[in-house]
């Protein structure tokens, strides 16, 4: 993007678009009809751009696509890999024609298009594979927000299609940068080793979040060690909460993989299904890390509960301590406060003398009973 102006709009457009997270978008497609394509999510003002990207051990072509009969995968009699990355899913019209040119089923469009959509997997009798997970990206760090991407795949025995949310910058970019220097086993495996490679760009970017959401935690426990002012539950719980939105948004894809591995799975080939159960790996790695994170906040959270109480004992103790000391001197001011003529200490010369050393010592000696019994 080496237009300023370009630059510039994509910069605002981003921004624009950070304010309408986790907002669920008025927009809906209930009471259509099923298929009809209805696009939920923020606001987009760019345009849908689309990369037709083809490949063999050989050869490699990255080109924009200008009109949509560009789009079709070549019939050529060179076996090679044919990936459409389509950045932007808000343009339903282009959506609707890019579904009729490979025939793709409505309802697999319909979840395209749908950013609220949970992720999930599902294979049609065309013979097309149809997956949808969520990229997440670290919008702030203090306090962490965490915002999600909704990308698509489409996966047949010679082609795959992407689609992806035209929020931040392209997020498969490594892997073209890969396939450009020919580095690794990209080039020399067909789509469902790419659909692997994209998915493990997604999967590894869930381990930056989780140590993004880890340093938090690790802030937020030194904070509650060390008993700081400036902790708070709505901190806590913020934390607990982004933690539960990545967990509900991972969470999916442990089943998916393993979908993906069946021996009766034809669209992935038994060479690539290691790599799969590496990933799955990975996923289960993640899942974990999360359920560790979330017990750790729950104990925080009882943590700090229990310092805040213990503070409250010990102010109470003092008070406590306070009203012992000062209850005998307030019954002795109270003996010598009573208006009767014959009491026989009032015509005393030092009386007065008496009753504030009458009240020094019994004030000593409850101090005393009381570190003795270690209250203080």
């Amino acid at each position: 993007m080496n237009n300023p102006e370009e630059g510039s709009q994509v910069k605002e457009e981003i921004e624009k678009q950070a304010v309408h997270k986790r907002k669920r978008y008025r927009k809906h497609n209930l009471l259509t009809s099923p298929g009809t394509l209805t696009y939920i999510g923020p606001e987009v003002a760019l345009k849908t751009k689309i990369r037709k990207i083809q490949y063999n051990e050989k050869k490699f072509s990255d080109q924009p696509v200008k009109s949509l009969q560009e789009c079709l995968p070549a019939n050529g009699q060179e076996k090679q890999v044919n990936w459409l990355d389509v950045d932007g899913i808000h343009e339903i019209s282009l959506i609707e024609k890019l579904g009729k040119l490979y025939k793709l089923h409505p309802l697999l469009l319909e979840d395209v298009v749908n950013t609220e959509h949970k992720p999930k997997l599902e294979i049609y009798d065309t013979g097309h594979l149809f997956l949808t997970l969520k990229m997440l990206h670290v919008e702030t760090e203090s306090p962490i927000c965490i915002s999600s991407e909704h990308v698509s795949f489409v996966l047949t025995d010679n082609y795959l299609i992407s689609f992806q949310e035209e929020l931040t910058s392209d997020i498969f970019t490594p892997v073209l940068k890969r396939l450009e220097a020919s580095v690794g086993k990209t080039r020399r495996n067909g789509p469902d080793y790419l659909l692997f490679a994209l998915m493990d760009i997604i999967v590894d970017n869930y381990f930056i979040v989780l140590e993004k959401l880890g340093d938090s935690l690790d802030q937020a426990e030194d904070q509650v060690i060390r008993g700081t002012e400036n902790m708070s539950l709505t901190d806590l719980y913020s934390l607990k909460r982004e933690l539960t939105t990545v967990r509900r948004q991972i969470w999916p894809l442990r089943d998916m993989i393993s979908q993906l591995m069946r021996e009766d799975n034809p669209q992935i080939s038994k060479d690539v299904i290691p790599y799969y159960r590496d990933l799955y790996d990975h996923t289960m790695q993640v899942l974990d890390t999360i359920d560790s994170y979330r017990e750790l906040v729950a104990s925080l959270a009882d943590v700090h509960l229990s310092t805040i109480s213990n503070k409250m004992n010990s102010v109470m103790k003092t008070l406590t301590i306070f009203s012992a000391v000062f209850m005998p001197l307030t019954f002795i001011v109270g003996v010598y406060g009573m208006n009767f003529e014959y009491m026989p200490e009032l015509k005393m010369r030092y009386g007065y003398f008496y009753v504030w050393g009458l009240m020094a010592v019994v004030t000593v000696a409850l101090i005393f009973y009381f570190r003795s019994k270690k209250w203080f």
